[in-house]
């Protein structure tokens, strides 16, 4: 979001017809801006979000999660409002100081970096101490799991493993050998999660999700894919953005972050929080973590050379190899 106020007037039939509905005044300026499952409109003290019920009833659910914030030390913004029009459903969060992290990061020298990084490690340690609802996931993930299409693949759920490895199984193109070596590798390191403490997970943080003004994040937004499950969870999107960031654009007309400039990210959140990294066999985690994506990809995913992707992904996993080799903390 840019610092300077909006200029182009609330004349949009849609956003006025929201706003009405919100109780909220139908003059002032809004900032139109494109998303990947919905219309954005940025007002001086508002934010206004239109669906694409891509995700049923993800508004919902963020609102319950924001809740679950409130007079915590967590950075986000207030939920105002939210209901449904003839285009789909809608929300109003309040505006918050600054821009996504995506947009800060090219121009930010490095102390500005790691300060930023800093204060997003106080955000998550924060977030992290909110004991979540046992079974907390998104409407749409428990639709998906319950064999309803899946409109996205994270966050991780280490339960749900299994149910994805026997829906990768009913698929003819599967490799038969690799799935039972899959089963193996699953069962071995299930243990792992034996006593994890469940809390609440952003489940989507990457540079478009993070707002940051003057080097300090403002707000964790968009908890639509929050979940309870053990901390360690929050670090599977963020070094997947951080090894692979051209696959993470804001919106699908513009590119991601170059990687070379986010080398020293998880060093940076390592030393401001590590507890998070302090796990027994935190790479087997992590790979398990990758394992889940890329295997709900692949008995999911409806585009077949996709799905072959994710399987030369797991076979490249299971030989000790992923996105991980290129980071270090």
């Amino acid at each position: 979001m840019p610092n300077h106020p909006p200029t182009t007037p609330a004349n949009d039939p849609t956003l006025l017809a929201i706003l009405k509905a919100a109780a909220l005044p139908t003059t002032g300026s809004f900032l139109p801006k494109a998303g990947w499952v919905s219309r954005v409109w940025v007002g001086e003290n508002h934010v206004v979000r239109l669906s694409t019920d891509r995700f049923p009833d993800a508004y919902h659910h963020e609102a319950a999660v924001v809740a679950l914030l409130a007079d915590t030390d967590v950075p986000h913004p207030r939920q105002i409002a939210q209901g449904t029009a003839p285009q789909g459903p809608w929300s109003v969060t309040e505006r918050i100081p600054g821009r996504t992290l995506h947009e800060t990061w090219p121009t930010a020298d490095t102390p500005t970096r790691q300060s930023i990084i800093k204060s997003l490690a106080a955000a998550l340690r924060a977030l992290h101490r909110i004991p979540a609802p046992p079974n907390l996931r998104p409407p749409w993930l428990i639709n998906a799991l319950a064999g309803h299409p899946w409109p996205a693949f994270h966050p991780p759920v280490v339960s749900a493993t299994l149910q994805n490895l026997e829906a990768a199984q009913q698929h003819e193109d599967h490799d038969p050998q690799l799935l039972k070596d899959v089963a193996i590798w699953i069962q071995d390191r299930l243990p792992l999660f034996a006593t994890d403490e469940q809390v609440l997970v952003h489940g989507d943080l990457h540079g478009s999700n993070i707002m940051v003004d003057q080097g300090q994040v403002t707000g964790l937004i968009d908890f639509a894919e929050a979940v309870a499950q053990p901390a360690d969870v929050e670090l599977d999107t963020l070094l997947r953005w951080c090894a692979n960031a051209r696959d993470y654009p804001p919106t699908p007309d513009r590119q991601g972050l170059d990687e070379s400039t986010l080398t020293e990210v998880p060093t940076w959140l390592h030393n401001a929080y590590p507890e998070l990294f302090d796990r027994d066999n935190l790479r087997e985690r992590l790979n398990f973590y990758d394992l889940y994506v890329e295997l709900a990809i692949h008995a999911h995913h409806p585009q077949p050379d996709i799905r072959q992707t994710a399987q030369h992904r797991i076979a490249n996993l299971l030989s000790g190899h992923n996105h991980l080799d290129r980071l270090h903390w």
